[in-house]
């Protein structure tokens, strides 16, 4: 760290001095990077004076003013030194009183027993609606245990301005509180995380506290409640009330106490030693709860045994609830999943929720029994539960499942990269929220990933094992992590965690090759800028191909130009770099036609056969290259089969019947349904009616996916029917085929079909109506200007409104379709200057009037 900052400020000096002199070399002029990170002030972990050891809530709602009415019991001891004061995070709050709650023991001499008094005592507090400073009656020490009560009304929507989140964020959600919402069901949930939990509870809400606790919920007798740990009571109230009371006995992070209220349909599992597994949904879903969560029970065995330690938690339920501000949220013992996670067992063809359903689960280890003692260590909670889709990947579905999972990650942190690149542990956020990008999650993963490539398996696992037995129930910083794997390894990691954890970028590789009589030169050139981002050591494996046998040779580069020279025989078929495609950077390695093709022959892994099929696009004129993408459409996996097909839409060269009879087979009987579905589409592109009568066919598709493309390619056509097959799916209970009715009916733009996408947009997710509203601006576009005055305020409302960002932007991006219209451009102004969420501003500001 020290050396770290003196270069820094050298650096610093070295500028100054730059910027001093009468004659400047051009390149030390020159801007920095947009990338390049935007420095905050140093964020330490926080000083805690108390430790919070158990908190006991007892909880009552008021529906109509979306409040809710707590009392709050906080047991705790000053931390080391005497405290005479409790500092509590509480926002937002009317407080009603606080007391210090003790016992007096008296023995009484005349009935020789000892008689207690429990003692009740007013306390003196300030409280600026952030922070509520209670006295204490005395000074204590770290050998007391003080019990402390406060009744208190916390107010989420009346938040004052400066303490609501940047997005929004209030902790504690009402969902259709007044009722008034048809179709919607009335609920309340929490999102704690990042600091939140103390918009609904007083505690001190941070990722280095940690505590036990009891919640006591008074609801109507009509809902169901879920919250951490298990529940240990359910009481019918005089007032026709229900109070549950959910006990959590093993500490656990303020932020991640939470609960949920509603009508929700719940089906359960068990597994060893009687742990229960339970799945809360809407009613209409109760019969494919088990279908959507069911894996989750082989999932806690798989890591259970990958990782050496028992999943630990009194029970584990997840929760799907209308409008969540997250993704999910893995909350103690129960998971808050977005309702778009719900589906029924049919949709589950074309995909299941197995890559969040594992991510949460794996918090369970790596986020809620080992927790990041700060946020600038995020990554240890979120890297670890990233990486556990691969894991979960590569166990149920295979490697090349798996490799398919990383490449994605891949691409989501170098599409980030583009506008920032951070350390993965960040001493200097801005705020605390960017932590929660690509970097943490994505980046992260895929460091865990070579690292693993590097020490191994067992070592990798060894090493994690370890590290939550030492912190479990604690915290941890990255040196923790870094300290269990020297542990196991024997080996100093320090250059693995500097370059990888706490340095910013990635490597950017020129990767050159030649041939000279008995061996093959490389010439490895790091282009990253190494002004900002460090000359990476990079252990990596290439496979030398002669002769169609393989021989693999480990290197190391080090430096930023470097020769490595690989004696072999006769010219390689193939020089493959990076052979594991494990490397998380960018390499521009040029190859030949024949390189490719061999490689695609060749290579096992599935990166390879990416890189050899796209690489070839394009080229389907040679002849080789066509019978080589033929030949792709029968890969063994999937995701090259959709390529190889995808590579023929539009085509109409040479062996056009052979191609078409082959892409018509793959639409009729290949086993993945995006293959079924990309062959559709590719069909569809030949422009002509021939293949209608196969996408009439495939309209009775097991898949909805292969359905919804299938109406498209058919309905495009206007074949005597459409108005019948449109009618027959616009009831659909899927939104994509919904959707492709919709995209039928916008081309036609008859007034009557108004009130259908009214409907049709009330009753779809939110993770399912920006597609949507795209169609109906298309529709509204050649509609007339009655039909689009009318669209107006159910638009205005949306695009102000709706919860989910994503939706509040499709609906800006159509009102920007009917900017003719008196007001409508003031209106979209206006909606841009009041909008509060920072991603959708920066959206907002990139596409400016568009």
């Amino acid at each position: 760290m020290v050396k770290r900052i003196a270069l820094l400020l050298f650096s610093c000096f070295i500028a100054f001095c730059s910027f001093s002199k009468t004659s400047t070399p051009a390149d030390t002029l020159r801007k920095a990077p947009a990338w390049v990170a935007k420095k905050g002030p140093i964020r330490p972990t926080r000083t805690l004076k108390n430790d919070i050891l158990h908190t006991q809530l007892d909880l009552r709602f008021d529906w109509l003013r979306q409040h809710a009415l707590g009392s709050a019991v906080i047991t705790f001891k000053p931390y080391f030194y005497p405290q005479n004061t409790l500092e509590l995070d509480a926002k937002g709050f009317d407080i009603k009183g606080i007391f210090q709650l003790d016992t007096l023991k008296k023995y009484d001499s005349l009935q020789k027993k000892y008689i207690y008094e429990y003692i009740n005592d007013p306390l003196e507090y300030t409280y600026d609606k952030r922070l509520l400073n209670i006295k204490l009656r005395r000074k204590y020490s770290r050998f007391d245990t003080l019990h402390v009560l406060i009744d208190y009304v916390a107010k989420p929507n009346e938040l004052p301005a400066g303490i609501v989140g940047t997005k929004g964020d209030k902790g504690l959600y009402f969902i259709n509180a007044d009722g008034l919402d048809e179709g919607k069901p009335q609920q309340i949930w929490t999102q704690g995380e990042t600091e939140y939990n103390s918009c609904w509870m007083p505690t001190v809400d941070s990722p280095n506290e940690k505590m036990t606790q009891d919640i006591r919920l008074t609801v109507e007798k009509r809902f169901k409640t879920l919250s951490n740990g298990k529940l240990v009571e359910s009481r019918l109230n005089p007032d026709s009330t229900r109070t549950d009371r959910w006990v959590q006995k093993l500490p656990h992070a303020p932020y991640l106490a939470a609960f949920v209220i509603g009508d929700f349909a719940v089906a359960r599992d068990t597994i060893r030693n009687g742990l229960e597994l339970s799945y809360y949904v809407e009613p209409e879903y109760a019969p494919h709860a088990k279908a959507i969560f069911g894996r989750t029970r082989e999932m806690i065995d798989f890591f259970e045994s990958k990782f050496g330690v028992e999943f630990q938690w009194d029970k584990y339920a997840q929760i799907a609830v209308r409008d969540f501000v997250a993704g999910a949220m893995e909350n103690t013992s129960m998971t808050i999943h977005a309702e778009n996670v719900q589906t029924d067992s049919r949709a589950l063809l074309d995909g299941n929720s197995d890559d969040v359903i594992a991510h949460e689960l794996m918090h369970h280890w790596f986020g809620n029994l080992v927790t990041c003692e700060s946020w600038v260590h995020l990554p240890l909670n979120e890297a670890f539960a990233n990486y556990s889709e691969y894991l979960w990947n590569e166990h149920k579905l295979g490697p090349e499942q798996a490799d398919f999972w990383a490449q994605g990650s891949l691409q989501q942190y170098l599409g980030e990269s583009e506008q920032k690149q951070e350390p993965l542990i960040r001493y200097n956020y801005t705020d605390m929220e960017d932590m929660f990008d690509n970097h943490s999650y994505a980046k992260g993963g895929l460091v865990l990933h070579m690292l693993r490539k590097y020490i191994g398996d067992e070592a990798f696992f060894a090493a994690t094992r370890n590290y939550l037995i030492r912190y479990g129930f604690g915290t941890a910083e990255v040196n923790d992590l870094r300290e269990s794997f020297e542990e196991v390894t024997g080996e100093d990691l320090n250059w693995f965690f500097n370059q990888w954890f706490l340095s910013p970028g990635h490597p950017t590789l020129k990767v050159e090759k030649s041939y000279d009589a008995d061996k093959v030169t490389l010439k490895v050139t790091q282009l990253q800028d190494s002004l900002y981002t460090p000359i990476h050591r990079l252990p990596l494996k290439v496979d030398v191909w002669v002769n169609g046998q393989k021989e693999t040779h480990d290197i190391v580069v080090s430096k930023a130009k470097q020769t490595f020279e690989i004696p072999v025989k006769q010219r390689p078929d193939l020089v493959d770099f990076d052979a594991e495609r494990q490397l998380l950077g960018e390499i521009n390695y040029e190859k030949s036609k024949p390189e490719l093709i061999f490689q695609y022959q060749h290579c096992d892994k599935y990166l390879a056969r990416y890189e050899a099929i796209t690489g070839l696009e394009n080229q389907l004129a040679d002849s080789t290259v066509r019978q080589l993408m033929m030949q792709a459409m029968s890969d063994k996996f999937w995701k090259i089969r959709q390529l190889a097909v995808s590579n023929f839409s539009e085509y109409d060269g040479l062996q056009f019947n052979e191609v078409e009879r082959l892409v018509q087979s793959k639409a009729r009987v290949d086993a993945h349904a995006r293959v079924r579905t990309e062959a559709i589409i590719t069909l569809g592109s030949f422009g002509d009616n021939s293949n209608d009568p196969l996408f009439r066919e495939a309209l009775n598709d097991s898949s909805y996916q292969v359905v919804s493309a299938a109406l498209d390619a058919y309905l495009i056509g206007k074949p005597d029917d459409a108005v019948d097959v449109a009618k027959r799916f616009e009831n659909a209970p899927n939104s994509e085929i919904v959707t492709a009715v919709a995209n039928y009916y916008a081309g036609l733009a008859k007034p009557e079909q108004y009130d259908w996408f009214m409907l049709k947009m009330k009753r779809l997710k939110s993770a399912e109506m920006y597609n949507f509203l795209q169609v109906f601006g298309k529709y509204l576009i050649k509609s007339d200007g009655s039909v689009q005055r009318k669209a107006l305020p159910m638009l205005e409302t949306m695009a102000r409104n709706d919860p989910a960002y994503f939706v509040r932007f499709g609906a800006y991006q159509v009102l920007g379709l009917l900017t003719d219209i008196e007001g409508v451009k003031a209106m979209r102004k206006d909606i841009r200057n009041t909008e509060r969420d920072p991603k959708l501003k920066d959206m907002y500001g990139q596409f400016g009037e568009f």
